[in-house]
């Protein structure tokens, strides 16, 4: 499963909701890219999800 290696971001678990208030097993996924990163003064290939990435962008 995707999990972003910097927050720890992992699919989460909850449920569909019908009309009928029928309640069946869903997952939300976090959006996670792999990416090309400067991480302690070295690239890396990481996998982010896009909050972090904005995150990152913002501070350079």
């Amino acid at each position: 499963m995707a999990k972003c290696e910097m927050c720890g971001k992992s699919p989460q678990f909850g449920h569909n909701v019908s009309h009928s208030k029928k309640a069946t097993k869903r997952q939300f996924k976090p959006n996670v890219q792999r990416v090309r990163v400067e991480f302690e003064g070295q690239m890396r290939r990481m996998y982010l999800c896009t909050r972090c990435l904005r995150t990152l962008n913002k501070n350079n």
